[in-house]
This record gives structure tokens, C-alpha cells and sequence, in this order.
């Protein structure tokens, strides 16, 4: 009895008994309701193929799709003090944080790394909307200026996409005076004569919307990202409007001036490959071809570099 008990049925069990579904194989689209099988959901890097709604990418997912071959390098960033007001809510701050680098690994919300992107060298950072809602507090600040310091002495384009909730309460006033601070850093960006480049992604609000978010020399969104200050029940409640269907989505944003482009994730490398390329070097790329004098014949000028004029056969 006990060999049957023992061994034969749980070896039959084993044959003819339910196997065990490993969790999350199919995610459904918070916008369509379809079911994505997860591989067919990572090959498309997070994009539903059945209507295009853009699903939140893990930062280092989305470093991988900006740098050439994936390949980049983080940088330390400067220590913040970790609870300046030794806030607590339902629970210590202390412990909020703590939680959030138990979850993501991480310090805190940004990740600053250095690359190339279509050969030119860049500096990107990049937000992480899994800690504690990509808010920003003092540790994010030092981290963005950090990458604008990094950038001057590479002589790099700085590019930042944020993915935030805005200023992190939990640091009161500390928090707000991050966006004075990031300013800076984009004004340290502009004064060495570098492009600064925001990729808005979903959602970005609160404090990041309104410092350095929108001091972009260039601003690309992608497809559906939520952009502004503050929430659209909260402006309803205040004004007593029924707001503009779309109202703090990129398109609406794009059509009022707000935004430069909007991009498919799929597309979004290449171009901001593009736009650095105009961005940096501004000269042509190739022979210029101009109309002659002489009887409207064309002749090719060869471009020189500080060279005021040319010679044309």
C-alpha cells in the first residue's frame, strides 16, 4: 500500500493531473480589451498590435531600444539625503523607499547612462515610473543635473524621458526646489551650445511638466502620453468645464503647440537619430548643388568648412 500510495500515484498524477500555467503569458490591452500573448507584447515592445495603445516600458527596456546595440554605461549618481523631513503618512518614508529599491533594484526613479545613438555620442536620462510613481525628489534632481554636467563635458547631446507623477510629497518643499535646480542644469545644457531633447512618455505631470519637461530645444511624444500639470478631474472640478475630448494627450498637445512630433514607439530612435544629426551638424551633409550665372547652367560647389566662399567649375 504505501509503495502504490508512495510512488505509483503521484507518478500517475503526474501524467494525467492539471499542469501548472505559469502567470502573466497573456496581458490585456488596457485600451481594447484584446489578449496579447507576452512574447508577441515584448517583440512589439509593449505597443498593442491590435489597436497601437502604448503600454508603459521598464527604463533599462527602453535604454536598450535607444542606444546603439543596446549597449550603454550608467553612472553614480550623487547621494541625496534620504529623508530630509522624516515624513510619515499611513507609513514612514523611510520605508516607502526602501520598499521601491527592493522592487526596482535601483536608488531612486532616474537612470542616467551615457552612449551613442546612430554613432553620435549622447547622454540620456530616464525615468522609472515603478518607483514610487517616477516622482521627483531630491535624489532625481541631483541625478538630472548630474547627466546636464555629464553632457557639457562630453560635449554630448542631453536627452531626458520622463515618466512622472511630479514633485514627490513626501519631501515637501525639497521637492519643489528640484525644479529651480533642474532648470539650471538645462540652462548649463544650452549655454554649452548642446541640443536638449525631451521624449515625453506616459504619463508626465505635476513638477516634471512644469521645470524641465518643457525647456526642450526639441519635444517628441509618444502616441496617447498623458501631459500637464495638473489632472483633468481636478482642472473640471476647478473651471466647472466639461474639458476637450483628448484634453493632455500628445495629439492635443501637438495641435496646439505644445509638442513637436509624436512617434510611434517603434520609430522613436530613429528619429531622434535625425533630428541630433541636424542638431549637430547643421552643415550639409554632401556636395551643394547651385544655379550658375552663366545662361542658368547648374554647377556643383563643393562645401568647405569656415570657407566664406567656393569655386565652382
Amino acid at each position: 500500500m504505501n509503495w502504490l500510495t508512495n510512488f505509483v500515484r503521484p507518478k500517475l498524477r503526474g501524467l494525467v493531473g492539471p499542469k501548472e500555467i505559469p502567470e502573466n503569458l497573456w496581458h490585456a490591452c488596457p485600451s481594447c480589451n484584446q489578449m496579447i500573448f507576452h512574447r508577441d507584447l515584448e517583440k512589439n515592445l509593449r505597443v498593442c498590435q491590435h489597436c497601437g495603445h502604448h503600454m508603459r516600458l521598464e527604463v533599462k527596456q527602453r535604454l536598450e531600444m535607444m542606444f546603439d546595440e543596446g549597449a550603454w554605461q550608467t553612472i553614480e549618481l550623487p547621494k541625496a539625503l534620504p529623508d530630509p523631513l522624516k515624513f510619515r503618512d499611513r507609513k514612514r518614508y523611510s520605508e516607502r523607499l526602501k520598499e521601491s529599491q527592493a522592487k526596482t533594484g535601483r536608488d531612486d526613479a532616474l537612470l542616467v547612462a551615457h552612449g551613442t545613438m546612430g554613432g553620435i555620442k549622447v547622454v540620456i536620462a530616464a525615468f522609472d515610473f515603478a518607483f514610487m510613481g517616477g516622482s521627483m525628489g531630491a535624489a532625481v534632481g541631483e541625478g538630472l543635473l548630474a547627466g546636464a554636467r555629464l553632457a557639457v563635458m562630453q560635449e554630448a547631446p542631453y536627452i531626458v524621458i520622463p515618466s512622472s507623477g511630479g514633485a514627490r510629497m513626501q519631501e515637501g518643499i525639497v521637492s519643489l526646489m528640484q525644479m529651480a535646480r533642474t532648470t539650471i542644469a538645462v540652462e548649463e545644457v544650452r549655454d554649452a551650445g548642446l541640443p536638449f531633447i525631451v521624449v515625453f512618455t506616459d504619463p508626465t505631470t505635476g513638477g516634471v511638466s512644469a521645470s524641465f519637461a518643457m525647456l526642450g530645444d526639441v519635444h517628441i511624444a509618444e502616441p496617447g502620453s498623458v501631459i500637464g500639470f495638473a489632472g483633468a478631474r481636478v482642472i473640471e472640478q476647478t473651471i466647472r468645464e466639461k474639458l476637450p475630448e483628448g484634453f493632455q494627450r500628445a495629439e492635443y498637445l501637438l495641435e496646439h503647440g505644445m509638442v513637436d512630433m509624436v512617434v510611434p514607439r517603434k520609430d522613436l530612435k530613429q528619429t531622434v537619430v535625425r533630428v541630433l544629426e541636424l542638431l549637430v551638424n547643421p552643415g550639409p551633409m554632401a556636395q551643394v548643388v547651385s544655379l550658375s550665372g552663366d545662361g542658368g547652367k547648374l554647377a556643383v560647389v563643393e562645401h568647405e568648412e569656415k570657407s566664406d566662399a567656393s569655386t565652382t567649375d
